[in-house]
């Protein structure tokens, strides 16, 4: 008698590696905020400055506030210079945007 063993072998394939890479990424973010300056108007017909947020300021520079006068590099802007006023100059020392 002859007896005849037949083996099988099945193998199931390994699942395939997971491999994560972990990349870390310096980035520099520079900000750039630009303000113009509006030119104050003469709305009186004697040509004196009607708005009284500027009086006392020189020129025709107006700043619509503190940060707009930090933005164009001329804080703190003193009474009788260009772009100074009184809604600048929160204090009344007359210095305007000297705060902050």
């Amino acid at each position: 008698m002859t007896v005849t063993a037949t083996e099988t072998a099945s193998a199931e394939p390994e699942p395939a590696p997971t491999v994560t890479e972990t990349v870390e990424v310096e980035v520099e973010v520079e900000v750039t905020e630009t303000v113009t300056a509006a030119p104050a108007y003469d709305n009186s017909s004697d040509g004196s400055d009607s708005n009284d947020d500027s009086s006392g300021g020189g020129g025709s520079v107006y700043y619509e506030n503190c940060a707009a006068a930090r933005a164009a590099g001329a804080a703190p802007v003193h009474a009788g210079e260009p772009g100074y006023g009184r809604h600048l100059d929160r204090d009344g020392d007359g210095t305007g945007c000297d705060w902050g």
